[in-house]
């Protein structure tokens, strides 16, 4: 898995912002290059096969994780998500340093089988102040945000496993929180 760029993983709970974040960063930082991963959860809006995940059905999934194609996976909100160890490689070559938008379970996992990956978990303000961006978000049903909130609350205990915590209170703050970040790891002389 070892490259020559980082590996940097964004956490968050269900809409604390992480795929936002990630976004303005991809636009900023030409060194920095977006992991895909694959899922079994159905497109929300514009999302495209290839571009946001790499939307599968669970028999597709259930093969790659047979062949042992995933540094890592979990089952979250009822759907698969994995990320493919192919990914990681082809998108560290030539020193960009990757980041990975997954849930908390991921990024522990991350951890476990590369110790160097740098894990950066993004907070809500508040629990209220996240229950209301879910809303505001649109694109899940009242049953499907109960269910993300629940997971929420444990999702914010492990931030404490996590190298750094991001407070998202405004979205400009975080991005450049973030951006500090990776430009302190980039800096580092030794891990």
């Amino acid at each position: 898995m070892r490259g020559t760029g980082r590996l940097l993983v964004l956490s968050a709970p269900s809409g604390g912002g992480k795929t936002t974040i990630c976004e303005q960063l991809l636009r900023r930082d030409r060194k920095l290059s977006r992991s895909i991963s694959a899922t079994t959860r159905p497109r929300r809006g514009r999302e495209q096969h290839g571009r946001e995940y790499y939307f599968w059905n669970e028999a597709t999934f259930k093969r790659h994780l047979r062949a042992g194609c995933f540094l890592e996976w979990a089952k979250v909100h009822g759907h698969y998500y994995g990320t493919l160890r192919s990914e990681i490689a082809r998108r560290r070559r030539g020193d960009r340093d990757v980041i990975l938008v997954i849930d908390v379970q991921g990024g522990l996992a991350v951890k476990k089988q590369d110790p160097e990956a740098v894990l950066i978990f993004v907070k809500p303000p508040t629990y209220r102040v996240l229950a209301e961006r879910l809303r505001r978000r649109g694109t899940d049903s009242r049953k499907i945000i109960r269910q993300r909130l629940r997971n929420a609350r444990w999702e914010m205990t492990q931030a404490d496993a996590y190298d750094y915590v991001v407070v998202n209170h405004t979205l400009a703050r975080a991005v450049r929180q973030v951006e500090a970040i990776i430009t302190a790891e980039r800096l580092r002389r030794k891990r």
